[in-house]
């Protein structure tokens, strides 16, 4: 890829961030969304929640990267956290979909995006892209999300949704918190344990959406996972071998549900979903085992 100017918003996150290092590492120019007034022509001011953008910034843009929205895991889902989920994604979304296609001259492509909540519990079933949305609060909120790039679309942007899974690693995300608690011989299998994670490593988060932004061929929806998604046991055990402790403490399902409150249908739910268009375009993982993408999490 010739060297590009990008716009990301949600820089500071967890895939954000590494996204941005991996652009501007190899030469590219980018443009940070940022909650405060711009503090040069490297920043764009925007506000999410009041739909405000200054899409003067977004000029000269070969490509945007939507990855912002408040934190799954932050919060217990009360009613009022799950509003700041759907407003943070869905109104800052349509806001920057909007500005998109206010340009005169637009980006290349918009990649937004959005998660395999999409599918909901699967259950054994093994899910693509093709599934259509399962039920309950994620699912509507990922339609929700993915609905709101429309303006985009409709304008002739190339327009991708990145689907993604569980982001193994150590500074963010659910292995953010797994990782402290496996250190100190506390991790253990989640409920009955027989439910599937379909996780990514970091690295392969970030080369997918690069992949993603690169390829003019690619649109619609793209399940951001390694190819064989496992159960909680399965990685329960991995997490013990790779880090050489044991995992004796399984955390029962009412306890999850009383911690967590509306999350726990996430940790106990069932995602087996597999990144079947990603694989059909030619993108080949780095870290596709989970004891690898455990290791590359760990020593990066």
């Amino acid at each position: 890829m010739e060297r590009s100017r990008i716009a990301v918003a949600g820089a500071s996150g967890l895939i954000g961030s590494a996204l941005v290092r991996s652009l501007t590492a190899d030469g590219h120019e980018v443009v940070r969304l940022v909650r405060r007034a711009a503090r040069g022509e490297e920043e764009v001011c925007w506000d999410p929640e009041g739909q405000y953008i200054d899409a003067a910034g977004l000029v000269g843009c070969d490509a945007v990267v939507n990855l912002a929205g408040a934190g799954i895991g932050d919060h217990r889902w009360t009613d009022a956290y799950k509003r700041t989920l759907r407003d943070s994604r869905v109104l800052g979304t349509a806001a920057l979909a909007e500005a998109v296609a206010s340009l005169p001259d637009p980006p290349r492509v918009f990649v937004s995006g959005s998660a395999i909540g999409f599918y909901g519990d699967t259950g054994d079933r093994v899910v693509d892209e093709q599934a259509p949305p399962g039920d309950g609060f994620l699912p509507s909120l990922c339609v929700e999300w993915e609905d709101a790039a429309a303006p985009a679309q409709e304008a002739g942007v190339r327009t991708v949704f990145a689907r993604t899974g569980l982001v193994v690693a150590r500074g963010g995300g659910a292995w953010g918190r797994l990782f402290p608690l496996f250190r100190a011989g506390l991790g253990g299998r989640m409920g009955n344990g027989s439910q599937y994670w379909s996780y990514i490593s970091l690295h392969d988060e970030v080369a997918a959406l690069r992949h993603l932004i690169d390829r003019e061929d690619l649109s619609g929806p793209f399940n951001l996972t390694a190819p064989q998604p496992l159960t909680n046991r399965e990685i329960t055990e991995a997490m013990g071998r790779v880090l050489r402790r044991p995992t004796l403490f399984p955390v029962p399902a009412p306890a999850l549900r009383l911690a967590l409150g509306g999350m726990s249908g996430d940790v106990l739910g069932s995602a087996r979903v597999v990144p079947k268009r990603l694989l059909e375009s030619g993108f080949s993982f780095a870290f596709p085992r989970i004891e690898e993408a455990l290791r590359a999490a760990l020593e990066g």
